[in-house]
């Protein structure tokens, strides 16, 4: 039997999740990671009602499905950047308050902290999500940067986010940090540099998401490789590079979904993400965790997507060999 395959109810926020559960199923999915978003998994609620989270694992598993992960993505990203307007639209009331940049801060600091909280009640070991970033704005050297600001900038980090990694280990639940542009990790050394800020403490690895990695052009099977006891939890996600020399990696200021961008998400298998190359790396460093599907295209059907996709996943993945193909030859 190969790994479970899940899905990210993020992208699906504007359902509730009595309706988005049946769709899963019919979908192929054995399980969800539930967003700590919309209605389908309330942070405050799990902690004040004690038969909340009990109502969310029944209506699982009244269709077949188990949760193997929360999301906590929106108010991990608002513990380290320099918030403004925009994070206004991703967090809840509560943490938002008054839009005080640092009060804005400390919420969110607390919200991770109840996150793992209310991880433990629900009984998923992974809560998976974003740190922010106060340097991300640096990470084009011009004006030149000088390297006490980067310092500065993983010093703050650690500051930010010890805390609250310590309420995860009390808990028992991992940290999985998506490693993606605009975070303090987006690529393979500014994720080794993240691991040595926290003192490679083991609450903290990662959720490893190939579509963040590939237009970068970073190997995403080199990730798994480099960081063999971190990768946490696995995402399913695929981009596809199109660069005809008009446009570039940045983006160009344009929304996604134009077909003018240098590089864009997709569909699984419809990309540039090689997860032939992917699943041979998870094998080999003994990766058995679920396989998570986030699913975003901005040109196809969302239900025709997330039912392709967790049909290639599952064509897809397979168990590592027991022993050498030549083995029979030994004596």
């Amino acid at each position: 039997m190969g790994r479970l395959i899940t899905l990210v109810t993020g992208q699906w926020a504007d359902l509730p999740l009595e309706t988005l559960v049946p769709k899963a199923r019919a979908f192929g999915f054995d399980g969800v990671e539930v967003a700590a978003w919309g209605d389908h998994f309330e942070v405050s609620q799990a902690l004040a009602d004690p038969g909340y989270c009990g109502r969310k694992r029944a209506l699982l598993a009244e269709n077949g499905l188990a949760v193997f992960a929360i999301s906590g993505h929106l108010a991990g990203q608002a513990v380290l950047d320099r918030i403004d307007e925009r994070h206004r639209a991703i967090l809840p009331p509560h943490v938002w308050g008054d839009g005080d940049p640092a009060g804005v801060n400390r919420r969110a600091a607390e919200e991770m902290k109840n996150t793992a909280r209310a991880a433990q009640r629900l009984g998923a070991k992974v809560v998976t999500g974003f740190t922010g970033s106060s340097i991300w704005h640096l990470s084009y050297s011009f004006p030149p940067v000088p390297p006490a600001m980067i310092d500065e900038g993983f010093r703050l980090f650690a500051e930010r986010w010890n805390p609250i990694l310590d309420v995860f280990g009390e808990c028992g639940v991992k940290f999985a940090l998506e490693v993606h542009p605009t975070e303090i990790a987006f690529d393979l050394y500014s994720a080794a540099r993240a691991l040595a800020a926290l003192g490679h403490r083991p609450e903290f690895g990662f959720n490893f998401d190939p579509s963040h990695l590939i237009w970068q052009g970073v190997n995403p099977a080199e990730f798994i490789r480099a960081f063999p006891d971190r990768i946490y939890h696995v995402h399913m996600k695929d981009a596809l590079i199109r660069r005809n020399g008009r446009n570039g990696i940045l983006g160009s200021h344009l929304p996604f979904g134009d077909p003018r961008r240098g590089w864009d998400f997709c569909s699984l298998g419809r990309g540039s993400v090689d997860f032939e190359e992917i699943i041979r790396a998870l094998n080999d460093i003994g990766y058995t965790g679920p396989l998570s599907v986030e699913w975003e295209d901005s040109g196809m059907d969302r239900e025709h997507g997330a039912k392709e996709a967790c049909a290639f996943v599952r064509k897809l993945d397979f168990p590592p060999a027991g022993r050498a193909f030549d083995s029979a030859f030994e004596r």
